[in-house]
């Protein structure tokens, strides 16, 4: 699964393979691609190798995070789902469950703001992979779901608890108990999806939205997503606690500093950031 490619804009070989693809691009965004013809089927290999990718461009010491992340399944489909033939095998049901776990958690610990750009199918798995991340570029023909009650079992990546969170705990019902797929428009209305495009501007627009995070302060990016996602996981006291915290601990930093400078001088938006 795993060959020498080479040092890819600073990823090491060790960390790429054939199946997940990884581009430092210039602009300090991270493009992640998903490769495993024809219909991008999440393996637990292939799960294993996505989390030591994204987990590895934070490898090179301070700084080495990205300003933002796209994770990509090429112009046709995102992903359809977890590869179906491991669920045959004894005891793969827990495997497969947990290196979806660990690539959502790694999504998370990156700090940056992360996007699926997605193309076709994102189904089961794929959706999954899709909701663990922190926005969603969708192709105005793209079909999303959880179609695993199909096959007699339920999402084990975890479909039941993110969907629920985006969209509510009657349209996850919805969703999960019949199988069904819903369209880009749906998925817009319903929160799950972020932005409707044409098909081939999904990569594009997704990639300018990375690029506007990656431009911006990422201290203040960090600590907004890990406020939002803790506070969450906890009680409205708990997160206000938790912002209160990140609050406090940002205006000591630099960014801060230039951020209040440039606004009572030059007006929002003007201020330049060096991540300290």
């Amino acid at each position: 699964m795993v060959r020498d490619r080479g040092t890819v804009r600073g990823v090491p070989s060790a960390i790429l393979g054939d199946e997940v693809l990884v581009e430092r691009r210039d602009d300090r965004v991270a493009l992640v691609t998903l490769n495993r013809p024809k219909a991008n089927a999440l393996c637990i290999g292939m799960l294993d190798l996505l989390a030591e990718s994204i987990s590895g461009l934070a490898s090179d010491g301070p700084g080495a995070v990205p300003g933002a992340l796209v994770i990509w399944g090429g112009e046709r489909i995102f992903a359809a789902g977890a590869d179906v033939t491991e669920l045959t095998e004894p005891g793969a049901a827990g495997r497969v469950s947990d290196a979806f776990k660990a690539v959502t958690a790694v999504l998370s610990d990156l700090g940056c703001p992360t996007i699926a750009a997605i193309c076709g199918y994102a189904l089961g798995g794929g959706l999954e992979l899709a909701m663990g991340c922190d926005f969603r570029v969708v192709g105005s023909s793209s079909k999303l779901g959880q179609p695993e009650i199909l096959l007699g079992i339920i999402p084990g990546g975890g479909g039941t608890q993110r969907l629920a969170r985006l969209v509510g705990p009657s349209r996850a019902k919805d969703i999960i108990m019949t199988g069904r797929q819903i369209d880009a428009a749906q998925a817009l209305e319903w929160g799950l999806a972020d932005r409707v495009v044409d098909r081939a501007d999904v990569l594009g627009t997704a990639l300018e939205m990375a690029t506007s995070f990656a431009s911006g302060p990422g201290l203040a990016l960090r600590a907004a997503k890990r406020a939002i996602d803790e506070g969450l996981d906890s009680t409205l006291d708990a997160g206000l606690a938790i912002e209160r915290d990140a609050f406090v601990e940002l205006l000591d930093t630099n960014d801060a500093r230039s951020g209040i400078e440039s606004f009572l001088e030059h007006g929002p938006g003007k201020a330049t950031f060096s991540g300290s």
